[in-house]
């Protein structure tokens, strides 16, 4: 009698989706040692694999035009830069920076996310940058959450991209952390132009950390 295993098997969803994770895995190592680090270093493997698979479901989603990764580690310490920029078509790392997290979502690291009105914390997750406008700090960018009850909240909250004073290396020397916002990721003042014109018009930008409630809660990332 003929053995129906591998069609048992091959519909079986918890296969499939194992296979899946397998070919996303072995995609996303490819892509990560062909990254010219251009003189920095490359953001964890463990971060650049999250931001990879929902980056990729974006892309597919027709979510995203200008085809720039920016993934934010969350995970390390406010005075690291743990702000990478990666041109997705070049596959070349083009900014690294500091920048802040929300003062109610830690110290001098990021432990406590909200996506609640005046929380005064850091959202994490997926976002797509929206328009440019020029507010008390100058030159900034809205931007827009892509994940229910993680941070579609983040432009009515007024979550954006600025610069500011208290983002640099004499802060952090004069204080032994970075300064906090009320939530945005703001970078320093000397590159906050370089990096808006580079991210504005729908790229993707991921804010990550290793925590179980997010990944748990994510339809973006498995």
């Amino acid at each position: 009698m003929e053995s129906n295993f591998d069609e048992v098997n091959a519909t079986d969803p918890k296969l499939f989706s194992a296979n899946l994770k397998v070919n996303l895995d072995a995609k996303t190592k490819s892509f990560y040692s062909l990254i010219d680090s251009n003189g920095f270093s490359l953001p964890s493997f463990d971060s650049f694999l999250a931001a990879f698979e929902g980056y990729e479901q974006l892309k597919n989603l027709g979510k995203i035009e200008n085809e720039i990764l920016t993934i934010v580690d969350f995970s390390l310490s406010s005075t690291q830069e743990r702000m990478w920029v990666i041109d997705m078509k070049t596959q070349k790392v083009i900014l690294k920076s500091l920048v802040s997290h929300g003062k109610n979502s830690g110290y001098e690291f990021a432990t406590d996310f909200s996506n609640k009105n005046e929380s005064y914390k850091s959202s994490l997750g997926f976002y797509i940058t929206g328009e440019t406008y020029t507010g008390k700090h100058g030159l900034s960018l809205r931007l827009d959450g892509m994940e229910y009850g993680i941070n579609d909240n983040a432009r009515n909250r007024a979550v954006v991209i600025h610069g500011a004073d208290y983002v640099s290396k004499t802060f952090i020397k004069n204080t032994g952390r970075l300064g906090r916002s009320q939530g945005c990721p703001a970078v320093p003042y000397e590159i906050h132009k370089e990096l808006i014109q580079t991210i504005k018009g729908k790229s993707c930008i991921f804010i990550y950390h290793p925590s179980r409630t997010y990944f748990q809660k994510s339809k973006l990332v498995s």
